[in-house]
């Protein structure tokens, strides 16, 4: 959980550091990073815990996630075209 903690300050301290890229570099090693340590809070300190840090990495890495969520939505509109 503390790792979970440190990696919330490290990114809210990288979100406030201009940048000419729009973030994105440091947003790709910030979810590399935290992938791991979410994990590792699920499975050291339960469900409610590894919800709790997704929820807050959710709210940090908003971008990242609003682009992968439209990602899946084409996705999954042009796999309905398609014939069985």
């Amino acid at each position: 959980m503390i790792l979970a903690l440190l990696w919330l300050v490290v990114t809210n301290l990288t979100g406030m550091v201009p940048s000419k890229h729009r973030h994105w570099p440091q947003a790709y090693a910030l979810i590399a990073v935290g992938l791991p340590v979410l994990v590792a809070v699920f499975v050291v300190d339960g469900v409610f815990a590894g919800l709790i840090v997704l929820l807050m990495a959710a709210s940090v890495l908003r971008w990242p996630l609003r682009f992968f969520l439209r990602w899946l939505a084409a996705l999954f509109r042009r796999g309905e075209g398609e014939p069985s």
